[in-house]
């Protein structure tokens, strides 16, 4: 099976393609297109039936051609992805698949993120999975870890995700989840007891399905 990236930064090239290896996927069946253009387009107008829109879904189509699913990596272009036509091939999002997996995962989610941006766009998307099965979903911010990660202090960034999936088990979350797929690292760092989900696997394990 062939798997397509669709990525709006560099850094999660790297991230998804060595979970696809680890999981079996070899390099000559995965694919990487890195467009930030596509995220900034989306971020200027992120309207159904605009430019932006038309921009994504002709991206996805061109690379559903010599893929068996597409994956798309950045929550930005979600929007988009919804209002593509029927594809060929499975488009999943990574955002998505990691919501409706935590959903089934547990009663009482928490759904830690980077910037204070993503805070509610998370809310909503968790909580609209969580409706089917009754699972609260609380959304924290794991405050600075963003600046950290920009300014490339991989320790320090992997040890406050860390951190915060533990506090977040001790205050009684059944689940914990990355919401920015660069935060996978971090959960290898975490016990089984309260290791967080992640968009990484989930986006894998719905390609499987």
């Amino acid at each position: 099976m062939r798997i397509s990236f669709l990525h709006t930064m560099g850094s999660n090239e790297a991230v998804f393609g060595c979970a696809a290896m680890k999981a079996g996927w070899s390099a000559d069946q995965i694919r990487h297109t890195v467009r930030a253009d596509l995220r900034q387009a989306m971020e200027k107008t992120p309207a159904p039936g605009g430019d932006a829109h038309d921009l994504v879904h002709e991206t996805l189509r061109a690379l559903a051609v010599e893929a068996d699913a597409v994956i798309v990596t950045c929550a930005t272009l979600g929007p988009a992805v919804d209002t593509m036509q029927a594809s060929s091939v499975p488009i999943i999002r990574a955002d998505a698949a990691l919501a409706a997996a935590a959903a089934r995962a547990g009663n009482n989610l928490a759904v830690l993120c980077a910037v204070e941006s993503s805070v509610a766009p998370n809310q909503a998307l968790f909580a609209h999975y969580a409706a089917a099965t009754g699972a609260r979903v609380t959304v924290q911010l794991i405050p600075g870890v963003w600046a950290l990660y920009q300014e490339g202090k991989q320790h320090a960034w992997m040890a406050a995700c860390a951190q915060a999936a533990c506090e977040a088990h001790a205050q009684g979350f059944d689940v914990v989840v990355y919401a920015h797929p660069w935060m996978a690292e971090a959960g290898e760092s975490v016990g089984n007891a309260c290791r967080p989900l992640h968009g990484v696997q989930a986006a894998l394990d719905a390609v499987r399905v």
